[in-house]
């Protein structure tokens, strides 16, 4: 046997006459048009033989000249379908069986599963061409697909990916369809999603009756559902829209009293919605587009892209007018492209009449909850938050969010890895045994291994509802099924109260549960998607809002020396009290009330802070404060973002997550590069033999610093550029002293916190100047959407593989 990547060791051929391979492909080849394209191949080059699914990807027989033979593993993998993704190509010699033709087989279960199934995939231009044209069969089809486009992971019941394996099987193809579906010249040879007019899903238009919200919807009496919703969109409408891994709430972006009203309805506070826009033209004057954001926008994954606003924005002629209650106070547009047919047809195809031309798409669920992929379930649930519901037949397996990617430094940051991205496997640098890491309760994201490869869950959400924590079995069901990985081992966070580490508790089964802790869980995600292996330790920036630290105090401003096996707390951040957990988060003036009262720094009521908290709060806070009651300490640099945030009296209420941090980006991001200097914090070094860090940061100059410019007249947004200069500056002293006393000259930055791309990207150039090597995120999100592919490696190092573990 012979074994290569991507085929390049299949073309050596017997010397006979005519010989005879089986070859197995591997990765991402169901799904994808990959046994049509085998056949095409096998038959231009005058093969016989015959390819199938399996469990294990795709196995091919071939048979003929060893010339053909020889060129045919050339071009197997480097010819590949545009959704296929070939790890690898194993090939070994046959006798020669004497085959007439080239057939496709029926798929075969048999064996575990160890193909990979493609994420769902954006309409590509043929089908486009399609949709839009008056003469195609298929003009206007709202379920319009074929071997290189639409549903995948979604609708995948299990594997092999076969169209009885998916929820299309209570769809019988048509005649016209069937005949398509068989035919190896057609574009649809084998694309199970396929469907028309005649054979495939159907939408419904229901609408609300306004008087009452608690009658059932009735259905629209339109002939045609799109051009009604579309009508209702113009008027104003809400409208839950069905689309391929859950519902979207949908309205015109244009219409202020519509997005105020959803923004209403959902309680959504200030946090910005996402916009679907017809085509780039529509937003161009609205951001800063670069090649690379582009390039995102309109690729096969179609995520959510974070675009910088334009300062001054000049919209041509016939722009259309966005509302300003989108996005209020972000310094970014979440920007999308139609990825399905149905957006194609609600955003007006080429002589409709005209309609909204952006959109806003934002999660179809009730805050906190996971978005809603049931018919009946949408109707009952969106009742007070949708006017109308634009629903379709075709089953939704597994939900999956949209993708949110923003460009920083030139290569992708996520900050969700969900559509277009799931289930599509990280590679591992050292081989795992079969294990499951549960991750956060924030963001949830799970995590499978085996071998070197980890398959991380679409986006689940936060773990504090109990829909989430079902749809969290359903993911981790799903998930086995279509990896066929068999968990011997968990790993879950060490938070005791973690519902997610709750959850793994419960099922251990026998096996055994490693707790693993959370920013060194971080740092380990960061180091396994660079590649690092064993014993190639780092120095580890972790900063985020919460995670619990091995003192019981909650941890987030740490630098860690760390590899898979363990870590060493080099440095954090100076411990100050958590007043009140959660209500201090949502209410950022609580943490600069309790920052400046640790530094020593009066309550003064020209501060900020001090005039918005209520007076009758300030003596129980205090009082708190003193008395240490209820207060947790926290090292967070989260938390010191917020207190900062609402210091320099740019946000003093957070209506979602990070929302004064955010702001706080915002403002610095006006100020200019001429901003002065920045702040300077003060490293204390702890005694030797004390426990704790080595290194201790104060933020008490920093604090002290930004007062005296407020009472100078310093704008918010001076002082907060030179907030962020000075946790960059910090970042590269304490690594400098890391280096100095240890060695290392690897800097992973990770947490949360490293989202803010001002940041990241100012703390990565300092680093680079000093010679470090920076690793940053790419392949997963820093926050804790990230978290279980760390905790799968730290937790397959703590519990030795057994028995001979291979690579699948």
């Amino acid at each position: 046997m012979t074994t290569g990547q991507a085929g390049g060791a299949l073309a050596t051929a017997p010397a006979a006459a005519a010989g005879r391979r089986r070859i197995t492909v591997r990765g991402v080849v169901q799904g994808v048009g990959f046994r049509p394209f085998v056949h095409t191949l096998a038959t231009e080059l005058g093969l016989t033989g015959h390819v199938t699914n399996t469990g294990d990807g795709v196995v091919a027989e071939v048979e003929g000249a060893p010339a053909a033979l020889a060129r045919f593993g050339e071009r197997l993998g480097a010819e590949a379908p545009p959704l296929a993704v070939v790890e690898a190509v194993d090939g070994e010699d046959l006798a020669v069986a004497g085959d007439t033709g080239f057939r496709i087989l029926p798929s075969r279960a048999d064996g575990p599963s160890r193909t990979l199934v493609s994420p769902d995939a954006a309409t590509c231009d043929a089908c486009l061409a399609e949709l839009t044209d008056p003469a195609d069969r298929r003009y206007r089809h709202p379920f319009l697909t074929c071997t290189h486009c639409g549903p995948r992971f979604t609708i995948v019941t299990a594997v092999p990916y076969d169209r009885a394996l998916t929820t299309m099987d209570r769809f019988p193809m048509c005649a016209r369809c069937a005949r398509e579906y068989a035919d190896p010249a057609d574009r649809r040879f084998h694309a199970q999603p396929i469907a028309c007019h005649d054979c495939g899903p159907r939408l419904r238009l229901l609408t609300a009756d306004p008087a009452d919200r608690t009658r059932p919807p009735r259905p629209a009496t339109g002939p045609d559902p799109v051009a009604e919703t579309r009508r209702l969109l113009a008027d104003g409408a809400i409208v839950a829209v069905k689309g391929l891994g859950g519902y979207h709430l949908v309205c015109d972006a244009s219409d202020d009293t519509a997005v105020t009203a959803l923004r209403r309805r959902k309680s959504r506070g200030d946090k910005p919605f996402a916009l679907m826009a017809r085509q780039l033209t529509d937003v161009e004057h609205l951001v800063r587009m670069r090649d690379e954001e582009r390039a995102l926008l309109t690729g096969p994954a179609r995520p959510i892209v974070l675009l910088r606003r334009a300062p001054h924005p000049a919209p041509p002629p016939d722009a259309p007018a966005l509302s300003a209650a989108v996005a209020p106070g972000s310094p970014d547009l979440g920007v999308m492209l139609p990825y399905t047919p149905l957006h194609h047809l609600l955003l007006g195809l080429p002589g409709d009449p005209p309609g909204p031309r952006l959109l806003v798409m934002t999660s179809g669920n009730i805050a906190g909850e996971p978005i809603v992929t049931d018919d009946d379930e949408a109707v009952a649930r969106l009742a007070q938050l949708a006017d109308a519901w634009l629903l379709h037949d075709r089953p939704i397996h597994i939900p999956c969010d949209d993708s949110v990617v923003r460009i920083s430094d030139g290569e992708p940051l996520f900050v969700r890895r969900s559509r277009g991205y799931a289930p599509l496997p990280v590679p591992l640098p050292v081989p795992v045994r079969p294990a499951l890491a549960a991750g956060g309760d924030l963001k949830n994201v799970l995590c499978l291994a085996e071998g070197r490869r980890a398959w991380l869950s679409a986006h689940i959400g936060d773990m504090d509802d109990l829909a989430t924590q079902l749809a969290f079995e359903k993911a981790e069901a799903h998930l086995e099924t279509v990896t066929g990985v068999r968990p011997q081992l968990l790993a879950a966070d060490r938070h005791p109260g973690y519902r997610s580490g709750r959850w793994a508790e419960r099922h251990t089964d026998g096996r055994a549960l490693v707790r693993v802790q959370h920013h060194h869980a971080h740092i380990a995600a960061a180091m396994a998607e660079h590649g690092l292996g064993d014993r190639q330790p780092v120095i580890g920036v972790a900063f985020d809002g919460t995670g619990y630290g091995d003192d019981h105090a909650v941890w987030g401003g740490e630098i860690l020396l760390a590899d898979y096996d363990g870590y060493r707390r080099f440095g954090q951040l100076a411990y100050v009290p958590l007043p009140g957990g959660d209500t201090t988060v949502r209410r950022p003036y609580r943490m600069a009330l309790a920052h400046l009262r640790a530094a020593g720094l009066d309550w003064a009521a020209d501060l900020p802070p001090v005039a918005a908290c209520p007076p009758e709060e300030r003596p129980l806070l205090a009082r708190q404060l003193e008395r240490h009651l209820n207060c947790v300490p926290t090292s967070s640099m989260g938390r010191l973002f917020d207190a900062v945030s609402s210091l320099a009296g740019v946000c003093h209420h957070a209506g979602y997550e990070a929302q004064a941090a955010v702001a706080l980006e915002a403002a610095a991001l006006t100020a200019g590069e001429d901003h002065g200097p920045g702040y300077t914090f003060a490293l204390h070094t702890a005694p030797t033999g004390q426990a704790g860090a080595d290194t201790v940061a104060d933020p008490a100059p920093v604090l002290t610093a930004i007062v005296e410019d407020l009472r100078a007249g310093t704008a918010p947004a001076l002082i907060a550029a030179r907030f962020h200069t000075a946790v960059a500056d910090l970042v590269r002293r304490c690594c400098a002293l890391a280096r100095q006393r240890a060695g290392l000259t690897t800097v992973a930055l990770t947490g949360g916190v490293f989202a803010n791309t001002l940041l990241a990207e100012a703390t990565a150039r300092l680093l680079r100047q000093d010679g470090f090597t920076v690793l940053r995120h790419r392949r997963v999100p820093p926050n804790d959407g990230g978290l279980a592919l760390g905790q799968i490696v730290v937790a397959a190092r703590a519990v030795p593989a057994f028995g001979g573990v291979g690579v699948p």
